[in-house]
């Protein structure tokens, strides 16, 4: 069955797609406990921490995860003030759509099959789940690293009732050059394959409340009014990456907001233009003042 899955896989352009197992992830909690200890949470994680290290908390009779990896990186724009992740539709769409597609062909495939799908919504880490499939590596930056890809991709994962084979983690890191280190905004990243995401110029950027001055500090040292690629686009592992070759991630792309044009548009209106978009789900507030900020000399 497992082949048929990543057969299946394949016919809709994923081509990484790995199995962690549905057990208790206790090495992840360690590791989550001591991010807590530190007070580096962004407060989008799930507080609950039995839930982020029990799969069985999430679905009765859990076997396995299938993990898959959704390659976005679709080449450089110059003038771009978006995020390389927010250039096409909203991800979670997109990968959401093509989870739904495996459990449906699952279900017609396996008696009695369930499962629930995630799209960096659920409680469990989604970088952790796909290097227990072996489908990357940490690097310092915390991101995953795909030897394909890079760090640029999105995690999709099915928890299901299946025992499909487990893959192993790989054993390797990247190679720790701290290129990352040195030119990241906000100085988030801590040289120990963790951060401080309170500091990362990403979460910076998608916050609602008012930002402190350190805050505006960091922010204005790019030009991205949403999101931010510094540790990426530094990265030795994404120097000659290849390009997705999922459509749903090279189409109708958004490089540029208009400063001019936000401001005009009501909060309606740019939610009937945007609103498939992932730079959306904050509002144009945020992004309006985001561009104040940086451009404020």
């Amino acid at each position: 069955m497992k082949e048929k899955l990543i057969a299946f896989c394949k016919s809709i352009n994923i081509e990484c797609v790995g199995i962690a197992p549905a057990e208790p992830f206790h090495d992840f909690e360690q590791i989550w406990k001591r991010q807590i200890e530190r007070g580096y949470v962004s407060g989008f994680e799930e507080t609950d921490i039995n839930k982020r290290v029990h799969p069985e908390l999430s679905l009765k009779g859990a076997k396995s995860f299938i993990v898959c990896l959704f390659p976005y990186y679709s080449g450089q724009a110059s003038d771009a003030n978006l995020s390389k992740s927010a250039y096409s539709r909203d991800y979670h769409i997109i990968v959401k759509d093509k989870l739904e597609l495996i459990g449906k062909y699952l279900e017609s495939n396996i008696k009695g099959f369930e499962y629930k799908a995630y799209v960096d919504t659920g409680p469990f880490s989604d970088r952790y789940l796909a290097y227990r499939a072996g489908l990357g590596f940490f690097g310092i930056n915390n991101n995953l690293i795909n030897d394909r890809y890079g760090s640029y991709f999105f995690i999709g994962s099915l928890l299901n009732n299946y025992p499909f084979e487990a893959d192993k983690p790989q054993n390797k890191t990247c190679l720790q050059c701290f290129a990352c280190v040195n030119n990241c905004p906000g100085q988030c990243i801590l040289g120990d394959f963790t951060i401080n995401p309170l500091k990362c110029r990403s979460y910076i950027s998608q916050k609602k409340k008012d930002l402190s001055a350190e805050d505006e500090e960091i922010l204005k040292k790019q030009p991205l009014i949403y999101g931010c690629d510094v540790c990426q686009d530094v990265c030795p592992h994404n120097r000659d990456v290849k390009k997705t070759i999922i459509e749903e991630f090279t189409q109708d792309l958004i490089y540029r907001l208009d400063y001019e044009d936000l401001k005009q548009m009501s909060n309606k209106e740019f939610m009937k233009k945007y609103n498939d978009r992932a730079f959306a789900w904050r509002g144009k507030s945020v992004l309006i003042r985001n561009h104040n900020i940086i451009n404020d000399s």
